[in-house]
């Protein structure tokens, strides 16, 4: 008659269909529905945008999509030049468009030109701000990035919010709280 070890070869054996059993059991974690990840995105803009002096315009926007506490983020990169004597400027905010009121505190100095000089060599250059608030919205809503064109003295040849390869304005959310 053969003589069965049964010793490790039964743990063994007994481990094996135990670990099984284990892996073939539903757990509760999987069982649960998982929560939807948390609703974020950006806008780039794709172009230029013109800015009339003293009018608010639209660049780009976002929408969240339901009620909650929200990052918003904006990169706003501005274009600006002009012929002395000159003081110009561009200023971004965010803008509710569901309800047609500003961000509170959003207004942002994006680039300032200020050349007093009585020739007539012409100034402007680019810049890059940022600007980042905290919103609570009570339902789906439309957020936009505005810009305008303040011309204090002179007037500004161009005046744009300005997207390209080498810097794009931007608009992101990123909703944190129910």
């Amino acid at each position: 008659m053969p003589k069965f070890h049964t010793g490790p070869i039964a743990a063994a054996a007994a481990l094996v269909v135990g670990t099984s059993a284990i892996l073939a059991a539903p757990s509760a974690v999987n069982a649960a529905p998982s929560a939807p990840a948390a609703p974020r995105g950006i806008e780039k803009l794709h172009t230029q945008v013109d800015l009339p002096a003293g009018a608010w315009r639209d660049t780009i926007q976002v929408r969240l999509p339901r009620a909650g506490t929200y990052e918003l983020d904006a990169d706003v990169r501005g274009r600006l030049s002009g012929t002395p004597p000159v003081n110009t400027y561009i200023t971004a905010r965010l803008w509710n468009a569901t309800t047609g009121t500003e961000v509170p505190e959003s207004a942002r100095l994006i680039y300032q030109i200020i050349d007093g000089n009585p020739g007539n060599a012409y100034a402007g250059g680019n810049q890059t701000a940022p600007i980042s608030e905290l919103v609570q919205v009570t339902g789906p809503t439309t957020i936009s990035l505005q810009a305008q064109r303040f011309d204090a003295r002179g007037t500004a040849g161009v005046a744009q919010i300005y997207s390209d390869a080498r810097g794009y304005t931007s608009l992101r959310f990123n909703r944190i709280a129910p």
